[in-house]
């Protein structure tokens, strides 16, 4: 008992508090992204993603083990993409482009259903004081807005594999269409290096302030209401 204790005491918990709310919010971020691809390709008529099991909510079946990492680490990153038979679209180029949409967006909109919470729940903060209980919701909160965002962004990148590549396809004449989408299976490859070598850490970290800063004020409304009834 006595070296647990010592073990225990040694163990900084508050670090640890916070990697564990970090790797709940890139979970949730991640299976809404996929979740999101299925259910579009799968309201465009393609059953591809529900037969292969990946409309669940459960994280094991969407994870890739090393973009799970880059988003921990990073804020930038990746799942196992939704399997997609664009055959099963009566417009195929423009049903890839939608089901690739409905990924990043799926991010934005969770991102700025989080900053009106979180908005609230500051308000809230100054009013009656931070508590422990609050503090780690307002923690996970600003983790959500922060990772939904950078996902989103960084998914529109028109950079095979990323969704952006498919929506930019769509404007690709048919005789490039096939060969821009060859590209995948070495398009993950520059991606890494570029992310490895910071090439694109001031796009990105740019374009996040920019979408951060625009929900942040689109949330006020809802800072100010709660701030308005508590101090009634």
């Amino acid at each position: 008992m006595g070296m647990f204790s010592q073990l225990a005491q040694g163990v900084d918990w508050s670090s640890m508090g916070q990697m564990i709310l970090r790797i709940a919010a890139v979970l949730l971020c991640l299976v809404i992204h996929e979740v999101s691809h299925g259910l579009a390709a799968y309201h465009l008529g393609d059953p591809t993603a529900k037969q292969s099991h990946r409309l669940s909510l459960n994280p094991l079946r969407h994870l890739d083990p090393f973009g799970l990492i880059m988003m921990i680490a990073v804020g930038f990153g990746w799942a196992k993409p939704v399997p997609v038979d664009p055959r099963y679209f009566k417009k195929p180029k423009q049903g890839m482009a939608i089901t690739a949409l409905a990924g990043p967006a799926s991010n934005f909109v969770l991102a700025y259903v989080s900053t009106i919470i979180y908005s609230m729940l500051f308000a809230v903060a100054q009013v009656k004081g931070e508590t422990t209980g609050l503090g780690l919701a307002l923690t996970f909160f600003s983790l959500l807005i922060s990772l939904n965002i950078g996902l989103g962004i960084f998914n529109l990148i028109p950079f095979p594999p990323l969704d952006g590549s498919k929506v930019l396809a769509m404007f690709l004449p048919d005789r490039w269409y096939g060969r821009w989408m060859q590209l995948e299976r070495y398009g993950m490859i520059v991606l890494m290096a570029a992310l490895w070598f910071g090439l694109l850490d001031g796009f990105l970290m740019a374009a996040r302030n920019l979408v951060l800063n625009a929900m942040l004020n689109g949330a006020n409304f809802a800072y100010l209401g709660m701030l308005s009834l508590l101090t009634r």
